[in-house]
């Protein structure tokens, strides 16, 4: 078996899981998910766990057996702790502020760009770290992505946007090439 596949998903208090066929929807105190599960991978409530069998053991249903258990798993994170990811803003001259639900970002353009959340989606500022926060970790995720391509960072003074575990392995100037 599928070594992520076969791992129930304990279901935290507070949070219910429903099958309705192919249909897993996941609610708790931060709101309400659900996913389409292929046919060849079954879902079962027991007792406080949700447990994921294959129909067969053919290599693209062993795939879609760890995929969907992942995304069921996450589903009840989601709802139940939420996702965060953490942006810092690094340049002279380079600041974020929120102004309402929008945050205003001064990279190093002509001009100042705005990002505005999407539905499901919460930024919050603290000095020049932007954090990008929801229940859908892939909304979460993609979003965070779309503010660092704004500005991704350069090697030489690590300016620009990266994420708060990210590692930029900077580069060495220009030398004078004299002996």
């Amino acid at each position: 078996m599928s070594r992520i596949g076969r791992l129930p998903i304990d279901i935290p208090a507070g949070v219910t899981v429903t099958l309705n066929g192919s249909n897993v929807t996941v609610a708790g105190k931060l709101g309400t998910l659900t996913q389409d599960v292929d046919k060849t991978i079954s879902v079962k409530v027991e007792g406080n766990q949700v447990v994921l069998t294959r129909a067969n053991e053919t290599g693209e249903v062993k795939a879609k057996h760890g995929l969907y258990r992942q995304l069921i798993a996450n589903m009840v994170k989601g709802v139940s702790e939420g996702f965060s990811k953490t942006l810092n803003i690094n340049g002279v001259g380079y600041k974020a502020t929120l102004q309402g639900t929008k945050v205003v970002l001064n990279i190093g353009f002509s001009h100042p760009i705005d990002v505005v959340p999407t539905e499901g989606i919460k930024l919050a500022v603290n000095g020049n770290d932007v954090t990008v926060s929801g229940i859908d970790k892939a909304k979460v995720g993609q979003f965070a992505a779309k503010i660092r391509d704004l500005k991704p960072v350069e090697p030489y003074h690590a300016y620009g946007i990266k994420y708060a575990d990210e590692v930029v392995i900077r580069k060495e100037g220009k030398t004078s090439g004299k002996k």
